[in-house]
C-alpha cells in the first residue's frame, strides 16, 4: 500500500485532471514495466487493464477470469511502480450485491489506488446486464464507499459490449449512475461522435471514452470537442505489444531472419525506463 501522504496527493491530482478544461489520456498498463514506460513518456495518470493482465498471465479476458484479490494485487503492483494516480479496472465489482461492490472499492483504496470502475455487466450471457434498479443500487453503494476511501469512481454502462445497442437505456443508466454518486461516466462502444457528444451534453460530470479498439477512431482533439474529459486505451496497448511479439517470432519461424531486431527497443533504453523514478 502507498503511504497516506503520497496517495492523498495522487487522489487530488486525479480529481484535478477531471476538472480542468482540456481532455487527458489515461493509458492502461498491465504490469510494473508497462507502467514505468508510460510514466516516463509523460502521461499524467494510468489505468489498469484486466485484458492486458489476462494475456500476460496466459489467460483469456473474460468475466470471472480473476478474483478480486488477483486483480487488486496486479493493480497494486502498477500503483507501486509509478508516482502517477492509478485507476483500476474492477470489472463488475466481483459480486452482484451493492455491499460487495462497496467492499471492492474499499479494498482498492487499501491497495493504493485512487480510482476504480464498476460496470453493470453480469457475466451471464443469457442476462448480460444487471436490471436498472440493481445496477443503480450497486453504484450508489460503491460511490458511498469511494467518498470514504478517496477513490474517483467510474460507473460503466456495458450495453454496447453485450449485444444491446440501446442508446436510450444506456443514457438513462449513465444519468442514474451520476445521480447515484459516480464521479466519471463511461459507456464503451458508443457508435459515433454524435452519440458521444449527446452523452457528454446530458451529463454534468466527466465522461470517459476508450480508444484503440476496433471500430471508429477519433483523435484527442475531436473527442475533446465532443465534450469528452478522459480517454483510456483498454487492452489495446497490451495487444499492440503482443502484435509486435507475434510478428517478430513469426519472422524467425517462417523466414529464418531477424529483421525485427532493427525496430526493437535498445537494451539501454529499456533499462533506463525500468530505472526511472516512481515517486
Amino acid at each position: 500500500m502507498l503511504n497516506n501522504d503520497k496517495r492523498q496527493r495522487q487522489y487530488e491530482q486525479f480529481k484535478a485532471l477531471h476538472q480542468r478544461t482540456e481532455a487527458f489520456v489515461m493509458p492502461n498498463a498491465w504490469d510494473a514495466g508497462s507502467a514505468k514506460i508510460l510514466t516516463a513518456l509523460g502521461y499524467e495518470a494510468l489505468g489498469t487493464t484486466s485484458a492486458g493482465f489476462a494475456f500476460a498471465s496466459g489467460k483469456r479476458d473474460s468475466c470471472g477470469t480473476f478474483s478480486c484479490d488477483e486483480i487488486l494485487d496486479n493493480a497494486g503492483t502498477v500503483a507501486k511502480s509509478t508516482g502517477l494516480p492509478v485507476s483500476a479496472d474492477l470489472e463488475a465489482g466481483f459480486g452482484a450485491s451493492p455491499e460487495t461492490c462497496a467492499n471492492t472499492i474499499k479494498k482498492a483504496g487499501s491497495a493504493g489506488l485512487v480510482g476504480g470502475s464498476i460496470e453493470d455487466a453480469t457475466g451471464n450471457s443469457t442476462a448480460p446486464i444487471y436490471p436498472f434498479a440493481q445496477a443503480v443500487e450497486r453504484i450508489h453503494a460503491a460511490a458511498e464507499q469511494a467518498r470514504q476511501s478517496n477513490i474517483v469512481l467510474t460507473a460503466r454502462a456495458e450495453n454496447y459490449l453485450w449485444g444491446k445497442p440501446d442508446f436510450d437505456d444506456t443514457l438513462k443508466r449513465l444519468i442514474a449512475f451520476a445521480d447515484a454518486g459516480a464521479d466519471v461516466l463511461y459507456a464503451p462502444g458508443l457508435p459515433d461522435l454524435q452519440a458521444i457528444e449527446t452523452v457528454c451534453q446530458a451529463l454534468d460530470k466527466p465522461v470517459n471514452v476508450v480508444m484503440g479498439l476496433s471500430g471508429p477512431s477519433w483523435t484527442v482533439d475531436e473527442l475533446q470537442a465532443a465534450g469528452v474529459k478522459r480517454i483510456s486505451t483498454g487492452g489495446s496497448l497490451a495487444r499492440a505489444a503482443l502484435g509486435e511479439f507475434v510478428r517478430a517470432a513469426s519472422e524467425i519461424k517462417n523466414y529464418g531472419s531477424f529483421g525485427y531486431a532493427s525496430n526493437a527497443l535498445p537494451d539501454a533504453t529499456a533499462a533506463a525506463y525500468m530505472d526511472s523514478a516512481d515517486d
